[in-house]
């Protein structure tokens, strides 16, 4: 595509108030932007525009599109059209598709057999490892695991992809010359080296809060199914869930206590019909009707063989004992005591050397929860 081309693609998408659906309208009524932008404002009109939108094109300056062409220079950026041979398949499908989506990484990744990891920003010790876990089994399937940059779990869905140098896409929800939240500046420079940062937005594009709603029909549309590790009531994780059912994908949700309230997302998505989800072969199951999984990476491994080594604890009594007596609900020290018959500095030992291990995790305030066999 010439540079004159991409700037009329560019220029079009930045003009205010034309969204989506105008954009789409214009390209089914013109064939091409370069022939909106040459258009009268009655040709605009009639093309189903209002007066504004028409106004808006016709006042368009396409000098504003220069840093997107500047970024484009720079190595392993790309600009896929909705025209585009590599634009993905499954995308386009979903309404609203974005015309134009910006690149850097590996823009192949758009159209491999992706799953989405997707949860709460503050989750709790277990839906973090949950994510992590989860996300590795899959990317050592073959699987790209997609979710949005975000803290808590996605940022480790991304890391759970990326630990065994599995593929991995971050949905952004502001230019691709920015990274948000900032402290993942890191991750997203690793991902762009294996993976790939996507964005429907032009450069320059703050993190506006009606972005990231938006950024999430992208993480579903992109994939064959959603997974939603943890999420409270009333969270963004749920609008992505809401979005792959628009969209006809499957819909994925890990169970948690009844005392946690970021599992009351996952019980409540559970209900209107999610599949509800112990192990990531529960999630494959149902991917096989849908790819032929013996194209990916064949793996034996499962979210619980591929945790880190767990010394052998149940050789000794006491660290039995105090497994046991914890269940999978928050538990205080002093109800440990309580129920093990242990001091409180030797259980305090114990679950220091536990939590090394990976088999429990500190939630805060005295508090510890077992989170493996």
């Amino acid at each position: 595509m010439t540079s004159q081309s991409l700037s009329a693609w560019i220029s079009l998408w930045r003009a205010p108030g034309i969204g989506c659906q105008a954009f789409h309208k214009l390209l089914s009524h013109f064939g091409d932007p370069e022939a909106v932008l040459a258009a009268n404002s009655n040709h605009l009109k009639q093309a189903g525009l209002s007066d504004k939108q028409a106004d808006s094109i016709r006042s368009i300056d396409q000098d504003k599109s220069k840093p997107d062409l500047l970024w484009l220079e720079k190595e392993n950026h790309h600009l896929i059209t909705i025209n585009d041979p590599q634009y993905p398949e499954l995308l386009k499908q979903i309404s609203a598709a974005p015309p134009l989506l910006y690149v850097h990484g590996n823009v192949s990744l758009l159209s491999d057999p992706q799953i989405a990891i997707v949860g709460s920003r503050s989750p709790t010790p277990g839906g973090k490892n949950n994510a992590f876990e989860f996300a590795r089994y899959f990317a050592n399937t073959g699987l790209c695991v997609t979710s949005g940059l975000a803290m808590g779990i996605d940022g480790e869905a991304h890391r759970g992809a990326l630990a065994d140098n599995g593929a991995t896409i971050a949905v952004t929800a502001t230019g691709l010359d920015r990274v948000y939240p900032a402290k993942h500046r890191e991750l997203a420079h690793q991902i762009a080296e294996t993976g790939a940062l996507v964005s429907e937005n032009p450069i320059g594009t703050a993190p506006h809060a009606n972005n990231f709603p938006r950024r999430n029909r992208i993480i579903s549309g992109l994939s064959l199914g959603s997974l939603v590790v943890e999420a409270a009531q009333r969270s963004g994780s749920l609008i992505t869930a809401d979005y792959a059912n628009e969209q006809g994908r499957m819909v994925f949700a890990i169970p948690g206590s009844i005392h946690n309230p970021l599992a009351r997302g996952c019980h409540r998505l559970i209900r209107q019909g999610a599949k509800l989800v112990e192990t990531a072969h529960d999630v494959m199951e149902d991917l096989a009707a849908q790819i032929d999984l013996s194209q990916l990476l064949s793996t034996e491994s499962t979210p619980e063989k591929v945790a880190p080594e767990v010394v052998e604890t149940a050789q000794n009594d006491d660290n039995t004992r105090l497994l046991d007596a914890m269940g999978y609900d928050p538990v205080s020290i002093d109800q440990l005591v309580v129920q093990t018959g242990l001091t409180p500095a030797a259980l305090s030992s114990m679950l220091l050397v536990m939590e090394l291990q990976g088999l429990i995790a500190a939630n805060g305030r005295g508090s510890y929860t077992r989170i493996r066999e």
